[in-house]
């Protein structure tokens, strides 16, 4: 009997023991519960800030990428209009240019015209006084003449008009040759088209005289060594 209680007090120990066991290992189990539960919300509040990190990058990357976009509109709505006032600022050079040429072009040509007109009015003036300069060299033998006229009709002498006129045309020619007008050789000389004009032709009285000057018609003149009236003359062949 003493026996059956031992044994009944020992079952009963075991089972108190293991009913201790078994609150420990639940006591365990509901604090790794825990521990695990705060870990998973740990991570979670980690994750979380970590993508509500990874958006706010996301949103500064999209805010610095928006102002290097507006950066870049605006820098290139500068050279736009950089470019559009250069280019103004050509046309309007170009235009100035224009302007300035034009006004070059009416000045050269209001200045030529007054060189031109300033120029034929020295021109008819130079040919008038020296027009008037020659009819004044021209007018004491005029008057030689005249006076070799009233000469004729109350001298006997031959001989002294004859002088008198010869004096006359002397005059005259020293006063042509003031002027620069010389009469051009003809007689006897190799017959030349640029100073004279044959009129006709005849035999060569000698054999020397052939292509050469035989007789002169009308004598030429020079003028400062320019031809004034070309020789007519009859040319031996």
């Amino acid at each position: 009997m003493k026996q059956s209680e031992e044994q009944k007090d020992k079952n009963q120990q075991q089972q108190e023991e293991q009913k201790a066991n078994q609150q420990e290992q639940e006591s365990k189990k509901q604090e790794q519960d825990k521990q695990a539960a705060a870990e998973e919300k740990e991570q979670e509040e980690n994750k979380e800030e970590q993508q509500e990190e990874q958006e706010q990058n996301q949103e500064q990357k999209e805010k610095t990428a928006g102002k290097e976009e507006k950066k870049k509109d605006k820098k290139k709505s500068g050279q736009k209009e950089e470019g559009k006032g250069k280019k103004e600022k050509k046309e309007k050079t170009d235009a100035e240019k224009l302007a300035e040429l034009n006004d070059k072009y009416l000045r050269l040509t209001a200045e030529y015209d007054n060189y031109r007109r300033r120029t034929l009015k020295e021109k008819m003036e130079l040919s008038k006084s020296a027009g008037e300069e020659i009819l004044q060299s021209l007018l004491p033998v005029v008057d030689d003449f005249d006076r070799a006229l009233q000469s004729i009709d109350e001298s006997q002498d031959i001989d002294a008009i004859k002088e008198g006129v010869h004096l006359i045309y002397n005059k005259l020619k020293d006063v042509l040759e003031e002027k620069g007008v010389k009469e051009i050789e003809a007689k006897d000389e190799d017959f030349n088209t640029d100073k004279h004009e044959a009129v006709s032709k005849i035999p060569a009285p000698s054999e020397d005289m052939k292509g050469k000057v035989v007789d002169v018609v009308q004598k030429g003149y020079y003028i400062n060594d320019k031809i004034l009236r070309y020789s007519k003359v009859v040319v031996g062949e």
